[in-house]
């Protein structure tokens, strides 16, 4: 057997048995679940001493492969980020179990009862970079919504990635359950990718979560149904009416409090009006935390009197994700040009106006066309833990099924259930 055919063989094994375990966790009573999550937290917890020393060995090679820091900041589990994780666990434990709620219900004039009730979607593929925790969110929230996970992240978080699966599945064994309801995709190359893409009928839907190439490559060559995750080019807008110490702090934290996420913003657009007031305080801030601005020309003589890192904005510039501290910046003379350019250069997101007007608000939100609008908030707060899903499996940028940050609800599909008595149809 080559060594193409026997790695499809290896994935596409390991999709059958999760097709296997996937008929055990449709059933499965939300005890069984909490009590199984609860479990893997308390393995995940207990093993931080083996996660952390497989996780040095991916930092290590990482570092010798003078990898971006922002790629070795998501790939690094600490102590203390991995009992952040672990709460986590718990915290997704402890959420309603999405499983039989019935969406809507009604009885026909012909006496026929129709319920439309949530039911997992089944075997979930997920393909994702270097982001180890993504291998316990992707798990727990599979589980807790009765769906198998089959986890394929990049080559750069093996090992770690590879211990996380272990405890997970070892916890999972404890408890009674198929330990194949959580699975690491075998093979190491793009091939074990590609035979996950194609393994239509044994996974019935994949998601992908990274970067742009990433995504393109399995939206465009999957044969299995894909939800979009997207990469997040996310914009703040400094209103004429906005309180500026609110602005001020907003921006900030939207850049600079994580930079190597995808919810972190990649440029602002302030109003002409405030633009005196607003941008020395602005551009002092975030050349205090390092930030280097990539403004226009009407940015470009704030900059030279602060005395702050600046280069000319680019096309390039204006569609970047950076996962960096810098940030594109741009004047704009009302709230229509400002969506103007959103539109134009926005991957969809999350963008977030700074203003107290109620107009210039209303114009914003009916305006953009992304997943999520913040109001006087920073972008960070797209997440699903932020929005209270305990975890989140990725925030969908596409239309269909799903968008914005995905938790429990968002890994279900429904089933009608129609209760007749003796009904036949004339």
């Amino acid at each position: 057997m080559s060594d193409t055919s026997s790695t499809r063989e290896a994935v596409l094994e390991v999709a059958r048995r999760g097709r296997e375990a996937a008929v055990v966790l449709r059933a499965l009573h939300r005890s069984r679940k909490d009590a199984a999550l609860r479990a893997i937290a308390d393995a995940l917890e207990a093993a931080i001493p083996r996660i952390v020393e497989a996780n040095e060995r991916d930092v290590a090679r990482a570092v010798a492969s003078d990898v971006d820091a922002a790629i070795i900041d998501r790939l690094t589990l600490t102590p203390d980020r991995l009992r952040a994780i672990a709460e986590s666990v718990r915290d997704v434990a402890a959420l309603a179990d999405p499983i039989g709620e019935v969406v809507r219900g009604y009885t026909l004039p012909n006496g026929l009862d129709i319920r439309q009730v949530r039911v997992p979607l089944g075997v979930i593929g997920m393909v994702y970079e270097s982001r180890p925790n993504v291998t316990v969110d992707a798990a727990v929230l599979a589980l807790k919504s009765g769906n198998v996970a089959l986890l394929r992240g990049s080559s750069a978080g093996h090992d770690s990635n590879e211990v996380l699966i272990d405890v997970m599945r070892e916890a999972l064994a404890a408890q009674g359950l198929p330990v194949d309801a959580i699975a690491m995709v075998p093979g190491r190359t793009r091939e074990s990718v590609t035979h996950l893409m194609t393994a239509r009928g044994l996974v019935d839907v994949l998601i992908p979560r990274g970067g742009e190439a990433l995504i393109r490559s399995v939206v465009e060559g999957s044969t299995v149904p894909v939800i979009e995750t997207g990469v997040g080019n996310c914009h703040v807008y400094i209103d004429e009416h906005a309180d500026l110490d609110k602005a001020v702090a907003i921006l900030v934290n939207s850049k600079t409090q994580r930079v190597s996420v995808c919810n972190a913003a990649e440029t602002f657009l302030v109003h002409s009006a405030v633009a005196d007031s607003f941008l020395p305080r602005a551009l002092n801030a975030l050349h205090e935390r390092g930030v280097t601005i990539h403004g226009d020309a009407r940015i470009a003589p704030y900059a030279r009197a602060a005395g702050i890192s600046f280069s000319s904005v680019t096309d390039e510039d204006w569609g970047a994700e950076y996962y960096s501290l810098d940030i594109a910046a741009g004047i704009v003379d009302d709230v229509d040009e400002a969506l103007r350019h959103i539109r134009r250069w926005s991957s969809g997101h999350t963008e977030a106006i700074v203003s107290d007007s109620a107009t210039a608000i209303s114009s914003f939100v009916t305006g953009v066309d992304s997943a999520v609008v913040m109001i006087n908030a920073s972008t960070r707060f797209t997440d699903g833990g932020e929005f209270g899903f305990g975890a989140e499996i990725g925030i969908s940028t596409q239309k269909l099924h799903a968008r914005g940050p995905m938790g429990l609800s968002e890994l279900t599909s429904t089933t009608y259930v129609v209760t007749g008595d003796g009904h036949v149809r004339s």
